[in-house]
């Protein structure tokens, strides 16, 4: 009877707040709100405090894409473009630029579950790589092309369960396995801090009554990866099913594909997603830019692509290209 009077006046505190909110609030800042709702005792002792206010592995959304020096698709529509791969690289961080037009099919991991995959008509922009738990997705990114052997869905399975806030003490199968070959043994005692247990299902039904649709699914799918990794019996496939919406996110008339970032280097780029797990990016660089003696780097792994369309997948790029495609 307590555990209901408790819900019901969440519930109540919640509707309010979302009743006033809803309407003009992007993801981030509602939910600041429901994390001052669910900060009384009655969420605490039903577990909600921690599942609502935890802040997210990779937090970089739409909001954090500087639009200054934007283009339109039809910018530098007569370039003719070489391929990225062939520049001199800059070590494991990228590569090292010059004056031109580039482009390159690389790699790319969703970082962002409960969300639908990408749309031919879906605007995506450059964003910096933010969060609690940037370095280690970083370090995933970079020690992978050291790591030929360790498959694309394997590396993609091990950043969902990290985005996923799990424990590293909950990890078992082929996804521990990737964590220990990747990183080193400081970065996974990192995948201890705020990382969440499996929620019980009250607990996760009691929060999933008081949100959006559209955090209900994100919540809803994180949590059934936990529960997915922690059992040591799954596959690509399942982990799938639960980070991937079926269907797709309706398009921003305002931010087309092929829209053009000003990088805060100095260059533009640009990005043409296949799923999830290729994209295409293209990159000008104009004369200016390169001077004696400077270099200008481009590492794709500190880089995020944005979808205008917040329920869509945000992107990690890498600089592994995929060759003959």
């Amino acid at each position: 009877m307590k555990i209901q009077k408790i819900v019901l006046k969440l519930s109540l505190s919640l509707c309010f707040i979302l009743s006033t909110e809803l309407a003009t609030a992007q993801f981030g800042g509602l939910l600041n709100k429901v994390g001052k709702v669910v900060s009384s005792k009655g969420t605490q002792a039903l577990g909600l405090d921690k599942l609502l206010k935890e802040p997210e592995a990779i937090s970089t959304n739409f909001e954090d894409v500087d639009r200054n020096g934007e283009q339109m698709p039809s910018f530098q529509q007569e370039a003719t473009y070489k391929p990225l791969q062939d520049l001199p690289r800059n070590g494991n961080d990228g590569f090292i630029l010059q004056a031109g037009h580039f482009e390159m099919t690389n790699k790319s991991y969703c970082l962002k579950a409960g969300t639908h995959a990408p749309s031919s008509g879906d605007g995506y922009m450059y964003a910096p790589s933010l969060g609690k738990k940037k370095e280690v997705v970083t370090t995933i990114l970079k020690s992978a092309e050291n790591h030929p052997e360790v498959k694309q869905n394997d590396i993609q399975m091990l950043l969902w369960t990290i985005i996923a806030k799990t424990k590293f003490i909950d990890y078992a199968g082929p996804v521990k396995a990737t964590a220990l070959t990747l990183l080193t043994p400081k970065q996974l005692l990192q995948l201890e801090g705020g990382a969440l247990g499996v929620l019980p299902f009250d607990a996760m039904a009691a929060a999933k009554e008081q949100l959006p649709e559209s955090i209900q699914a994100i919540f809803e799918a994180e949590n059934n990866i936990r529960n997915l990794v922690s059992s040591g019996n799954y596959s690509y496939e399942e982990f799938e099913k639960y980070a991937i919406l079926a269907g797709m996110a309706t398009p921003r008339a305002d931010t087309p594909s092929g829209i053009w970032t000003l990088h805060p280097d100095g260059y533009y780029m640009r990005y043409f997603p296949s799923g999830y797990s290729i994209t295409r990016i293209q990159i000008y660089v104009p004369e200016e830019l390169i001077k004696e003696g400077e270099k200008l780097i481009y590492d794709a792994t500190d880089d995020i692509s944005c979808p205008a369309n917040n329920g869509s997948q945000r992107l990690a790029q890498t600089n592994e290209p995929i060759i003959n495609r």
